[in-house]
């Protein structure tokens, strides 16, 4: 017979339990909303900063850049440091963070202050997801990770029409400020539920994460280089080839390393392999639209900052509805079918805003980002389930961890590469004018997101599709 003591330290932890999960929860959401809300006020920042805005990328893809530089360390630095210290270290970072973007007065400092707010948002999801994993029962497991996850993906939703709405009511300073009292809140959460768990740790490979952030950097730095009006060739050629010279020496490292950043062995795996590479590839495409699109409803249309991100609604709505469709398509035509044809209609999708015009009714409007949103999200999600479904014990950590890096950073990629061409197509010597750009940015990106198809073409035609493994994915 249980006693009253028993009785109400049960119900103690179990409050504790519910109050993690909802702390994880929110740090999902934040993160996400943070990654799409500030697209929308770019062009307020830029009059406000004396900045062009079309040359205002970097703020976006700053971010999603120091993300994915921090992810291949916050495992390590949680087992190390304990859950609970680098989870709060983290809300402090991300709510400093928050706080100098909004006392910004130029670009270069904005961008600095992203960077900071990156560096803890990249560990506020990591290390919540590892918190999840180690506390929650396996039969319990999955739906405590759709419980966390599902705000996740509520984030974009909100995010585009809340920028453009606090833009218009307040100022674009107040995308940040709302981070502060949420900051302050979490952190005093996290002191009492986060529960501190620490593990044994192996000798951290920072000569292997040295070269791959040098990598990612150099590379995302010489592409956000190409949108300035005289961009510095000589520097971005530089920043190319380092970068890619970097990459080579930590594939090397790897390979006569005992313990890597990421084992080598993941790429014996050939889904994981085609999966990786063509997140990478198609992710570059289709990260630049939700910079693209705000902009061109806003600058050259003419819209409001709310109405402009009210258009990504659809987009959104019909992204979460069109995930429950990839089992089924899945299980009937197999992988290589589903991400081959798929990959051709997201391209496609991405060109047909090149079509976009001032007059078109509303409704075509909603209609074609609601055939975005949907095809786009299908794709992210069975690329996703295809990276990680054959993957086992050591490998499933590694590979979760990776696949994690490289979608923040073919975001950042693709803000740079959208940027690039906005610049290169907006220049005095291309002598375009704004909406012309914007049309000829929109048909390059597609093209790149329609030659990704090939990667996907590698595959060998399988069926098999784990529910496990989507779960895992849409946890993304």
């Amino acid at each position: 017979m249980e006693t009253g003591g028993e009785v109400l330290g049960a119900e103690r932890e179990s409050v504790a339990f519910r109050s993690m999960l909802w702390l994880v929860a929110t740090a999902a959401f934040m993160q996400m909303l943070d990654t799409t809300i500030v697209n929308t006020a770019l062009p307020a920042m830029a009059v406000s900063l004396g900045e062009s805005p079309l040359r205002m990328q970097a703020v976006a893809a700053s971010y999603a850049l120091a993300v994915a530089m921090v992810i291949p360390a916050s495992g390590w630095l949680a087992d190390r440091f304990g859950t609970r210290g680098v989870f709060v270290a983290a809300v402090v970072l991300f709510s400093l963070g928050s706080l100098a973007c909004a006392a910004s007065r130029g670009l270069t400092q904005l961008v600095a202050a992203r960077v900071l707010q990156g560096v803890g948002g990249a560990m506020l999801l990591p290390v919540g997801r590892l918190v999840v994993l180690r506390v929650v029962p396996r039969a319990e497991f999955l739906a405590a990770m759709s419980f966390v996850t599902i705000p996740g993906l509520i984030g974009p939703l909100v995010g585009p029409t809340l920028g453009g709405w606090l833009v218009q009511v307040a100022s674009w300073h107040w995308i940040f400020l709302i981070n502060i009292p949420l900051g302050v809140a979490g952190g005093i959460a996290a002191l009492k539920v986060m529960p501190d768990l620490r593990q044994p740790v192996s000798r951290f490979d920072a000569l292997g994460y040295l070269l791959l952030a040098y990598a990612m950097v150099a590379v995302s730095v010489a592409l956000n280089a190409l949108s300035a009006d005289q961009p510095r060739h000589a520097a971005v050629v530089i920043l190319v080839v380092s970068g890619l010279a970097t990459m080579v020496a930590y594939w090397l490292h790897a390979a006569r390393t005992q313990q890597p950043l990421f084992p080598l062995a993941l790429f014996r795996v050939h889904t994981f392999s085609v999966g990786i590479l063509g997140n990478l590839f198609s992710r570059v495409g289709s990260g630049g639209m939700p910079y693209l699109i705000p902009l061109l409803m806003q600058v050259p249309m003419g819209y409001s900052p709310m109405h402009a991100g009210m258009m990504m609604v659809p987009a959104a709505l019909a992204g979460m509805f069109s995930k429950r469709m990839v089992v089924p398509l899945v299980h009937r035509l197999g992988y290589r079918r589903v991400l081959v044809g798929n990959t051709l209609l997201v391209g496609t999708a991405m060109a047909s805003f090149a079509l976009v015009r001032p007059g078109l009714p509303l409704w075509v409007h909603v209609v074609q980002f609601a055939i975005f949103g949907a095809v786009n999200s299908l794709q992210f999600t069975a690329m996703n389930t295809l990276a990680l479904r054959d993957l086992d014990g050591e490998l499933a950590s590694g590979g979760n961890s990776l696949l994690s890096m490289v979608m923040m950073l073919s975001m950042s990629l693709g803000v740079a590469v959208a940027g690039g061409l906005l610049g290169a197509f907006g220049g005095a010597s291309a002598g375009l004018d704004t909406i012309s750009a914007f049309r000829w940015s929109f048909v390059c990106v597609g093209l790149v997101t329609i030659t990704s198809a090939a990667i996907f073409a590698q595959l060998e035609p399988t069926h098999s599709l784990p529910q496990t493994t989507v779960q895992e994915a849409e946890a993304h």
